[in-house]
């Protein structure tokens, strides 16, 4: 019996950690403590010169406003400059930017006749940026996607960090838009707020954000790193080639983005899929930037990112002890567990039941979004073990 409560509570206090205590932590260690102030004025003549790097595929719906968020960045047009691959797109994606880019002496556009996948594509557009521009601590790449649309000053408030030389990513501060109360946005939205104020608070406590929000984020040029044709998750891997290299990477909320939301249970259950099978990749590769936990970006990474990773094998742990609570335990722990097994079970069923008849209960819905991530995280593992040969994937359906 002893030993099914010390699986459970180990388990138990591993999520805990992850989801609870550690956010906790940080906001009680960020009390006092600012982000970071070696930053450019707006006015500054040393401000970086900034290229914007943009893969597309099939983006026709959302290139065009794209494109005018990208082209009203109040920032020096002679430090501004925007670089787009089309990644083999079959819709109008390409007709729509050659019209809209048109004569720009500030944008380029290369459309690729193959499908190549995302990093291999931001991979060929840093190549051909760096022959315009060589790397160097003077020249930032902003990494941007086609869904995520940039305030005016977000490229401003991302470049000026880059006059602290410690500092190679930065991070801008994502929110939603089109939430519903059917479907998934709202679970959704609320998770990405709490991991976006978490990577704030790693910002403030110890400059390690652990990751950035691929949709738009810069980097300072000669941190940039190829990202290997089978790797998925391109963001998180720049960002620790950087860590190995002693580097810094920060969250800024004033560079706000806007990115609508997805509201279908299938397509961010695949999306959550494929990204666990590359944050599986990361893992594996980075292991020595997150154990043993006694620094800073080792204690950071693996209570932020692979706690998380590890949460359906934690789930797995926290059943398999009551298990053997139950037994070799007495009937009162025979009930409480079968009225757990129960409760897990019935949350997702009557979430769907309900929104059938039209009522949202939140907390169900949450606790369901919780479950079938997990299941999606379990997923991506066996992906990740059969091994992974390609990074071209298709895009997450959103309104």
């Amino acid at each position: 019996m002893m030993v099914g409560w010390i699986i459970f509570s180990l388990s138990f206090l591993a999520l805990a950690h992850s989801y609870v205590f550690y956010p906790l932590l940080l906001k009680w260690l960020a009390q006092g403590k600012t982000n970071n102030t070696n930053v450019f004025a707006p006015d500054d003549s040393n401000l970086p010169f900034v290229t914007v790097i943009m893969s597309l595929y099939n983006e026709e719906k959302v290139i065009g406003p794209k494109l005018e968020t990208l082209l009203r960045q109040r920032y020096p047009t002679d430090k501004y400059n925007i670089i787009i691959g089309s990644d083999g797109s079959g819709d109008r994606t390409n007709e729509i930017v050659a019209q809209r880019v048109a004569g720009s002496a500030s944008v380029h556009f290369f459309p690729f006749e193959q499908r190549l996948g995302k990093p291999e594509v931001i991979n060929h557009l840093v190549r051909l940026s760096l022959e315009r521009r060589p790397a160097g601590p003077d020249h930032v790449f902003l990494v941007t996607d086609a869904s995520v649309m940039l305030r005016e000053e977000v490229v401003f408030h991302l470049a000026k960090h880059f006059r602290n030389p410690q500092i190679a990513v930065v991070d801008a501060f994502m929110t939603h838009t089109g939430l519903e109360d059917a479907g998934i946005s709202r679970s959704e939205d609320r998770y990405i707020s709490g991991e976006v104020r978490l990577k704030h608070l790693e910002s403030i406590v110890w400059r390690k954000m652990i990751g950035p929000f691929g949709g738009c984020y810069a980097l300072r040029s000669d941190y940039f790193s190829p990202v290997p044709s089978n790797f998925l998750v391109d963001d998180f891997f720049i960002t620790m080639r950087a860590f190995e290299r002693g580097a810094q990477a920060i969250n800024e909320p004033l560079a706000v983005c806007h990115e609508p939301v997805s509201h279908e249970w299938r397509e961010e259950y695949r999306r959550k899929a494929r990204i666990s099978a590359g944050n599986f990749q990361n893992m594996l590769l980075f292991r020595r930037l997150w154990w043993p936990p006694f620094t800073a970006l080792s204690f950071a990474f693996f209570s932020h990112k692979i706690l998380r990773w590890l949460g359906p094998f934690f789930l797995l742990g926290m059943a398999l002890g009551m298990a053997l609570v139950v037994w070799q335990g007495n009937y009162f722990s025979r009930i409480l567990f079968l009225c757990g097994t129960v409760a897990a079970l019935l949350a997702p069923l009557a979430d769907v039941a309900l929104k059938r008849m039209g009522v949202h209960v939140f907390l169900l819905r949450n606790l369901r979004y919780f479950l079938l991530m997990n299941i999606a995280l379990f997923q991506g593992f066996f992906k990740f073990l059969k091994g992974i040969r390609s990074n071209v994937w298709e895009p997450t359906k959103r309104h």
